[in-house]
């Protein structure tokens, strides 16, 4: 064992106290991008919160709902320390979910038919839905595609596309697919070219950290319980106060209003980011967002990293390393096969005796039954999944005229074997043995595999 992951031997402790559950329960959690894992702590500080203060509705200066806000400001001021965000020029404005803080900024972001939404072809669906908006004000949609197999996208690849025109830039900081993680210094590029730049930090911020006092997106998008599993139902668009304020929302609700008439068609927006923050916020659970950025710290964030990117290594070594009988390669891998540059994420297909895909609507079946929790599909990011697999553009577009109706004819349309592939990805207690034991699964069940075929449920969606 390295000495850098000697180095992380504090998360082997955390795993057998505050994440017990997993042993105990006999789970081989592999799914971190899917969504991150709470401590125990993190259970009982919620209980003794709610046991120890009556909350009300924020809206109100009485006793209760003044505890509340005071709890979700401190959050609100916690959640900027964590990205070393100047209160000044930023603040958070707390949602349902990432998604959420990307339609915050969809419906109400100023697209003309002269300014541009420029989206790299990996995205989250999250982001890829913002097109509907651009469309709506006539705005043009472009694509900047992934090269593969490594799906990425060159810098000078990327700068033709922000050229020529002005509006909306949005890219992941790191991919939810394929876990690479796309050039920070993209911001400023985009800004001096005249683009605003929402960031998505959803699948970067469990293993890394985002000083934005160094790069200053307009907007970013995260998720809490990805980065620490608890509280569930609470994200964050966190936005630079001049951008936020150029933002026009289509509609107004209760909470996000200083006045309104009935009998007259008028109504004036509270200031900030109160202005977004529709209806009653989740003010009995956004306080854990506080706890849980205390409880990260105190374990340190780039520990995680580096324990992460240990386990990414040896997962990609020994999953490449795996062959059949006749010397042939078992998986096919979708982007880096080293660490440099990605997260811990690692997307892949396995491959049978003859070389063919293995579906991975099998592949799910078969690990949920052996007890490991993983993820397949396209992830909800298929630009990157076309560009992983081939597909042709000449395909998709025939397949929109043809208006075909179930996933499976869309993948005969278009010639492909399966519609996704498999996601494995580490997080915080994530350890030697979890890789171990997936690899010695994948080797006894998958090797010299024969083709599969009958037995498989209709796929729903992608």
């Amino acid at each position: 064992m390295s000495v850098e992951y000697s180095a992380t031997a504090k998360l082997d402790e955390l795993r057998r106290t505050e994440y017990g559950y997993l042993d105990e329960q006999g789970h081989l959690y592999l799914d971190y991008t899917g969504a991150g894992l709470a401590a125990r702590a993190q259970y009982r500080a919620h209980a003794e919160r709610l046991a120890g203060t009556v909350f009300g509705n924020p809206h109100s200066a009485n006793p209760t709902s003044a505890a509340a806000t005071e709890l979700v400001e401190r959050a609100r001021a916690r959640v900027l320390e964590h990205l070393n965000a100047r209160p000044d020029e930023y603040t958070a404005v707390f949602t349902q979910n990432a998604t959420g803080a990307a339609r915050l900024v969809g419906e109400a972001y100023p697209f003309t038919r002269r300014t541009r939404l420029v989206l790299t072809a990996d995205n989250h669906n999250s982001v890829n839905g913002l097109r509907e908006f651009a469309r709506r004000a006539h705005a043009k949609t472009v694509y900047v595609p992934t090269r593969a197999p490594r799906l990425r996208i060159d810098t000078d690849v990327l700068e033709p596309f922000l050229a020529h025109g002005r509006g909306l830039f949005a890219y992941p900081a790191q991919s939810n697919f394929s876990g690479v993680r796309h050039p920070l210094d993209w911001i400023g590029l985009a800004q001096g070219l005249g683009y605003d730049v929402l960031l998505d930090a959803a699948a970067y911020l469990p293993t890394a950290m985002l000083d934005l006092s160094v790069v200053r997106p307009e907007f970013v998008m995260v998720s809490w319980y990805k980065l620490f599993g608890y509280p569930t139902g609470v994200g964050c668009l966190v936005a630079r106060r001049d951008a936020l304020a150029r933002l026009r929302r289509p509609w107004f609700s209760g909470g996000t209003i200083q006045a309104v008439s009935v009998g007259a068609p008028w109504h004036t927006m509270a200031p900030d980011e109160i202005a977004f923050e529709d209806g009653t916020l989740n003010f009995l659970s956004i306080p854990d967002v506080h706890f849980g950025l205390d409880w990260l710290a105190g374990i340190g964030v780039p520990l995680i990293g580096a324990r992460v990117s240990h386990l990414t290594g040896r997962f990609l070594k020994k999953l490449t390393e795996l062959r059949h009988g006749d010397g042939s390669p078992m998986v096919r891998v979708y982007g880096p096969t080293d660490t440099n540059d990605r997260g811990a994420t690692v997307a892949f297909n396995f491959l049978d005796a003859q070389g063919r895909v293995v579906d991975e609507r099998l592949v799910e079946a078969e690990t949920a039954a052996a007890g490991i929790s993983l993820r397949t599909g396209c992830f909800c990011n298929p630009g990157v999944g076309e560009d992983a697999f081939g597909v042709d553009v000449r395909a998709l577009r025939q397949l929109r005229a043809a208006n075909t109706g179930s996933l499976d004819e869309y993948l005969k349309r278009i010639g492909l074997p399966t519609a996704g592939a498999v996601r494995v990805s580490f997080g915080l207690v994530s350890t030697v043995e979890d890789v171990d034991r997936f690899i010695a699964f994948a080797e006894k069940t998958y090797r010299d595999r024969i083709p599969d075929a009958v037995g498989l449920p209709p796929r729903e969606r992608c």
